[in-house]
């Protein structure tokens, strides 16, 4: 729509272009110098819950930020501004690693120029709008204050291109897009078109590095859910992209491929897409028309690293979230055959508590179970660190897990329908590692964010960092995680059943009579939304809101490096409280100790002479 920015027409940026090719074995011959501009953020798994699907009847929408250890883990506030008639809105390149973003266009202090940095220069500027909302943001747009909310994952394509000022054309990466839908859209179908009118218009750029050319994202709103897939067009101007809507009472999950299958543009319920796709997959000779238009099989390259990298993590999280269905482990070929479904319908209602679950899984008390065997270790780490030179002179693969180490952050985004806007819509934050974290609920009417939690350098220790906090314990946790991990996920449930207290509380608190008689889903009208009064909160509501949850993050924080003295102190030296435990006896006879040096036969006999006169057993000499 025009009030969203998109008719407007807008400088491009000229340059070389990179022709991507159809054919799956040539496509990424052509990409060696894409990846001198990769983003940092890789490998990401996300998890989508309609409302139907929820035991409290919110969409939520969960997201890992997988990089490599280099990844800006900072949470920060967009606040909401007005804009002149005429102005342009500034568009950067997606730089991920810290920091991501230097400039002060946006408003955001966390990211203005300091010390010796200097604000970073725009490829290029679009058309601005006169009013944008406020939102929160990490790598990518988070939620914003309509609730609309986004969870990202990089995906393979079989076309890349290259972004203005570096040798191509395209203004838009996933990173701007999902800016973008923070800033213009009230609902999740709004943000789908808006995002899909912005690469179509502006040109698509993705990571480009090993995991891929394309993205995926899960848009959610509090009445509905959509995936979103994109990728560059063949002349690196434009994009190709489509989105299928989630049925109410299913949930989906998007492991770093593609997953919607047959389209039609017909069904406008269910479907948005370009209509180029058509044009551009007979053109190559990828479809032909009158038969099915299988989106995944003709534009995805399928997984990357290994044949199991993706399926297995969409096999494991449909087999927590819907267990009674069954589906296979293992398949030939993830691309050309629908392994696994668009989504599924769980037996049972899926909350919150599950949806972590999902995000903190290393495929625990399955076949694949990471903390298990000689890789593991004695106490069983699911870690496998990034590969060196070992893993250059041994081919090889680890399975992949949904939860790493290398994770910047993970948050599940919550919207609901029956609360007013600021404090029906929330991130639930979990700084690090999913499988180490601890989410902290930040509910977008918040005037400002714990400052533990808007600041985080990867490369420079900072004991003020929830994530420096959060990356401390895990990599302490992995000198004996099988029962260092039991302590530090009992204070996490601990602190998030707190948390969960809190937003409920806070919800009847501010949002009065509404909120109680909302609780029950069943006289809920699925339809409501806060509008008036109870659309926004006053002032002093707010105040109320941003001291308690500042509050609840900064008691978390403090509890949390509370935690390294307490494991120090418990499992010292090996040690359990001072007594000694030794090692599992099966990988004792994994790594040889039986071979080890022959003991002295029968042991050591020492003679000692009679006691001294007046001493008894277990006292001291009278």
């Amino acid at each position: 729509t025009a009030s969203n920015g998109i008719l407007t027409p807008a400088p491009m940026r000229s340059g070389s272009r990179m022709v991507g090719s159809a054919l799956a074995g040539a496509m990424f011959a052509g990409l060696i110098g894409v990846v001198l501009f990769a983003p940092a953020s890789q490998a990401c798994t996300t998890v989508l819950a309609t409302p139907g699907a929820t035991t409290d009847g919110s969409s939520m929408a969960a997201h890992s930020n997988d990089g490599e250890g280099t990844c800006d883990p900072r949470l920060v506030m967009v606040p909401a501004a007005d804009h002149e008639e005429g102005s342009m809105r500034e568009v950067h390149f997606a730089f991920e690693e810290y920091p991501r973003y230097v400039d002060m266009s946006r408003g955001v202090k966390e990211y203005f120029p300091t010390g010796n940095e200097s604000a970073r220069k725009p490829i290029g500027f679009i058309p601005q709008v006169p009013h944008t909302f406020a939102y929160f943001e990490e790598t990518y747009g988070v939620i914003n204050e309509k609730q609309v909310g986004i969870a990202e994952s990089t995906c393979s394509g079989i076309f890349g291109a290259k972004p203005a000022t570096q040798g191509g054309y395209a203004l838009m990466s996933v990173d701007t897009l999902s800016q973008l839908a923070m800033e213009r859209a009230t609902t999740a179908r709004e943000a789908v078109q808006l995002m899909g009118a912005m690469a179509e218009k502006y040109g698509f750029y993705g990571a480009g590095s090993f995991e891929g050319t394309a993205e995926s994202l899960l848009v959610v709103d509090p009445h509905e859910g959509w995936v979103f897939h994109v990728l560059p067009d063949p002349t690196g101007k434009s994009a190709i992209w489509v989105a299928q809507r989630v049925p109410d009472g299913h949930v989906t999950v998007v492991p770093n491929i593609f997953i919607i299958r047959n389209v039609d543009l017909n069904d406008l319920e269910m479907f948005l897409g370009s209509k180029n796709m058509y044009s551009i997959a007979q053109e190559k000779g990828l479809w032909k028309p009158g038969t099915p238009f299988d989106f995944t099989a003709i534009y995805s390259e399928g997984e990357y690293v290994h044949q199991y990298y993706s399926g297995r993590r969409l096999w494991r999280a449909f087999s927590l979230l819907a267990p009674s269905q069954k589906f296979p482990e293992e398949y030939d070929d993830l691309r050309h055959q629908a392994v696994y479904p668009f989504s599924v319908a769980p037996e049972s209602k899926v909350s919150l508590q599950l949806v972590m679950v999902v995000m903190k899984d290393s495929m625990e008390g399955t076949k694949y179970d990471l903390t298990k065997g000689v890789a593991a270790g004695p106490f069983g780490t699911p870690d496998r660190w990034n590969p060196g030179k070992g893993e250059q002179q041994v081919k090889g693969a680890w399975e992949r897990p949904i939860a790493l180490f290398r994770t910047s952050d993970s948050y599940v985004v919550q919207a609901r329908s029956w609360l007013p806007d600021a404090i029906g819509g929330l991130v639930w934050f979990g700084p690090h590692g999913a499988h180490g974290t601890c989410y902290v609920p930040f509910p977008i009417g918040m005037l400002a964010l714990p400052t533990a939690y808007t600041q985080g350098d990867p490369r420079k220790l900072n004991r003020k960092s929830a994530y420096w906090a959060h990356r401390y314990v895990e990599n302490l946790a992995n000198l004996r995680w099988r029962d260092m991990i039991q302590d530090v996920r009992s204070q996490a449930n601990t602190l998030e059943q707190r948390s969960w207290k809190l937003v409920q509380e806070m919800g009847s608190l501010l949002a009065g009579e509404h909120a109680h008689s909302a609780q029950n889903p069943r006289t809920r009208d699925p339809h409501a939304r806060g509008n008036g009064a109870l659309a926004a909160l006053s002032l002093e509501k707010r105040h109320v809101l941003t001291d308690a949850f500042i509050k609840n993050a900064q008691d978390v924080l403090a509890r949390w490096w509370e935690l390294p003295d307490f494991l120090m102190e418990k499992y010292a030296d090996g040690n359990l409280r001072g007594n000694a435990v030794g090692y599992p006896a099966w990988w004792l006879e994994q790594v040889g100790y039986p071979d080890g040096p022959t003991p002295i036969p029968g042991g050591r006999h020492v003679s000692y002479p009679p006691p001294a006169p007046g001493f008894e057993e277990g006292g001291v000499v009278s």
